[in-house]
């Protein structure tokens, strides 16, 4: 299933992405859960989606004006992962050695924003900048797990872009306020759930902005893949159904690392990874 949150007249319907002829259409499933949570967490109730979904008219219910989508899930917890490609360090770190433990990190309440959100820029920054990332969503309580376990324990994936205010972000050594603008973390549009991602260890992950490929890397190249991170992870904070790791983001490719540049207003930026979706955002200049 591709989970969704359909703001439908200013409720919130969980609903199933469908693939049409004329494009994805929505299917109701309040009529079998109250929220996409419990679809995550109950065997039964996800059964009982799959039936209405199979049993729904193809063309479904496309989004109307004024309708969009929201977060598919708010999370208790966003945590993050840094440098987990090979390829993406720290300035100047060149030639390091992987790191010995993934370096987690986290995004507060405030920055949680649905798919069809713009981020708006802060007027406090002059360097907003973006990141393409697959986000796991675990589906069951989740502590002190084993790496060979812990795929047992994701329930799908989405997308999150990790906006960054750099010039907050390397002010000290501490990143949370440079990640934590109001805002800074879109996440969506779906929830995938784990039984349509074959293989999670090779995902093309892209970015693209406004219409330039600036990030194309696999998850082959992760340092640390998704079940060694919810393992890690696990040993420290005991993880609840609902909440997501952004699983790391890419080295941008040479020529927008090189002629890297502040996001400004009207821009867009879309992440694809096939099998997972898009997530497209854009950006806005605050009116404060």
């Amino acid at each position: 299933m591709r989970i969704v949150t359909w703001d439908r007249a200013g409720v919130s319907v969980p609903a199933a992405l469908v693939a049409s002829d004329e494009g994805d259409r929505l299917v109701d499933l309040s009529g079998v859960v109250a929220s996409t949570l419990e679809l995550l967490t109950d065997e039964g109730a996800a059964a009982n989606a799959r039936a209405v979904i199979d049993a729904a008219d193809p063309s479904g219910f496309p989004l109307r004006e004024g309708e969009r989508l929201l977060a598919p899930i708010r999370p208790r917890v966003l945590l993050c992962i840094g440098y987990n490609y090979r390829g993406h360090v720290v300035a100047g770190g060149e030639g390091q050695p992987d790191p010995e433990h993934p370096d987690v990190f986290v995004k507060t309440a405030n920055t949680m924003i649905g798919p069809d959100d713009a981020v708006l820029l802060p007027p406090q920054s002059d360097d907003v900048d973006y990141e393409g990332e697959i986000g796991v969503v675990i589906g069951r309580t989740t502590h002190a797990v084993s790496a060979e376990d812990a795929l047992a324990h994701i329930a799908g994936y989405t997308l999150v872009n990790d906006v960054s205010a750099r010039d907050w972000q390397n002010r000290t050594s501490q990143w949370t306020l440079g990640k934590c603008f109001d805002g800074f973390a879109p996440i969506g549009p779906a929830i995938v759930t784990a039984d349509e991602v074959e293989d999670p260890t090779h995902l093309l992950v892209e970015v693209i902005r406004d219409g330039k490929t600036t990030v194309s890397q696999s998850t082959s190249t992760l340092i640390f893949p998704f079940a060694e991170i919810v393992s890690y992870v696990s040993q420290s904070i005991t993880l609840q159904p609902g909440d997501v790791i952004a699983t790391g983001s890419p080295q941008k490719l040479p020529d927008a690392l090189r002629d890297h540049r502040p996001l400004t207003d009207g821009e867009s930026v879309r992440i694809r990874v096939e099998g997972i979706g898009e997530l497209v955002t854009v950006f806005r200049a605050s009116e404060i």
